[in-house]
């Protein structure tokens, strides 16, 4: 395109222009305007004769190639500026990000699936009656807070080690069972992610781990944690049985309302223990039976059992008959406790949670009982801050007499 500058120069306009421009020249020899010419550049050229007849070309001005430096300095001056603000450091190569992302998934994910780890709410549901065990047994001041809190953290591990084995041997119980469901045909061991052997090898991994767990509690509670295994073994087993496989899985998933309390205070105290223990139990078949209801047709066409098609129509009897038993043991173990007021109020809130929920399901609306299911966490955080409400004052009291009782905390074969 021809230099719009140069158009909108009228001729006496350009040659004062030329004027100046060659004013160095001491023979301030004015050119004729015929001999210049525009490049499309934006830059004018002036054609002349010199010595020996031979035309030179040189350049005069143009109004736009100061503007013209400027850009391309602007444009090589860029990377620098964006390098300099980087402080010197290499951007990381895309082939090695693809490269990573692609060891991910092809060698980590699936074992992040199969324990389901990407889905922590079932950690979540498992470590609560432990949490609620501990913080009441904690109650009585024996133990220093911070015992307490290892504890605490040490069965949160627990959970998620137990959590994933558990996982992992219901895909090794159901994997035929899982490629005929819609929700689970897409497992590591129904795609291949993840073969048989390399199953069981991450299994023994996540009890070797659990084990090491366990084995920091003292001897009373290592003797109970394994008792559970026989549980944990065998409940993906129940739905092919039983017609109440929920009941297996509340058993299961719920030991750890005894655990909890045993590693504070060496034993286990069934006043408190055993309602906690009943009231989470009916609270798992509550939550389970609403996730249950996900899966209910593809269950009836592989023949695997479950509450939710046990109890069909009257589903919302049933949970509410469920609720009532959990309320009322949990109710009865914060009784025993002397918890007090603020614990009921917690209980009272979650049944008011959970009634809620029994009366909107939605059994034939697959999204709306896993957003119901998932919510069950929030029953957990409300149980465990009525616990701690409503024994704070009695833990002072009781943490002021035994400021130099023996920690029963401690592990019987590190200790």
């Amino acid at each position: 395109m021809l230099n719009n500058s140069f158009k909108m120069y009228k001729l006496t306009q350009i040659n004062n222009l030329l004027r100046k421009t060659i004013a160095h020249n001491a023979k301030r020899k004015v050119y004729n305007l015929s001999n210049s010419y525009s490049c499309i550049c934006g830059q004018i050229y002036l054609k002349k004769e010199g010595p020996n007849h031979r035309y030179e070309v040189s350049r005069i001005y143009s109004t736009q190639s100061d503007q013209h430096r400027q850009k391309v300095v602007i444009e090589t001056q860029t990377p620098k500026i964006v390098y300099d603000k980087l402080g010197g450091k290499v951007l990381p190569d895309p082939d090695e990000i693809a490269e990573k992302a692609g060891f991910w998934k092809a060698k980590i994910d699936p074992y992040v699936k199969l324990a389901r780890w990407d889905r922590p709410i079932g950690v979540y549901l498992l470590y609560w009656p432990c949490a609620w065990s501990i913080a009441i047994a904690s109650v009585a001041g024996t133990v220093p807070l911070q015992s307490s809190l290892q504890t605490a953290g040490l069965f949160l591990v627990g959970a998620g080690l137990m959590r994933g084995a558990g996982c992992t041997i219901n895909d090794l119980w159901d994997r035929d069972v899982d490629a005929k469901v819609e929700r689970t045909k897409t497992r590591p061991l129904v795609t291949g992610a993840v073969t048989e052997t390399q199953a069981v090898v991450f299994l023994a991994a996540q009890l070797s781990l659990a084990l090491a767990v366990l084995l920091q509690l003292n001897c009373y509670s290592i003797l109970l944690g394994a008792s559970s295994m026989l549980l944990v073994v065998t409940y993906p087993l129940a739905k092919r049985f039983t017609n109440y496989p929920q009941i297996f899985l509340g058993a299961t998933f719920n030991w750890g309302a005894l655990l909890g309390y045993s590693a504070i205070q060496g034993s286990i105290d069934l006043a408190v223990c055993a309602p906690l223990y009943i009231g989470a139990l009916a609270w798992t078949v509550v939550y389970d039976t609403i996730y249950a209801h996900q899966d209910k047709e593809d269950d009836m066409k592989v023949g695997i059992k479950s509450t939710a098609l046990t109890f069909g129509a009257h589903t919302r009897p049933a949970l509410a008959a469920c609720l009532g038993v959990s309320a009322a043991c949990l109710a009865g173990a914060g009784h025993a406790a002397a918890l007090g007021l603020p614990y009921q109020l917690a209980v009272l809130a979650y049944t008011a949670h959970a009634a809620q929920q029994i009366y909107t399901l939605d059994t034939e609306n697959p999204e709306d009982c896993a957003s119901k299911f998932k919510s069950n966490s929030q029953v957990g955080a409300i149980i465990l801050m009525g616990i701690l409400a409503g024994g704070y004052k009695q833990y002072l009291d009781n943490r002021a007499d035994n400021i130099n009782h023996e920690d029963t905390t401690k592990g019987c074969l590190f200790s």
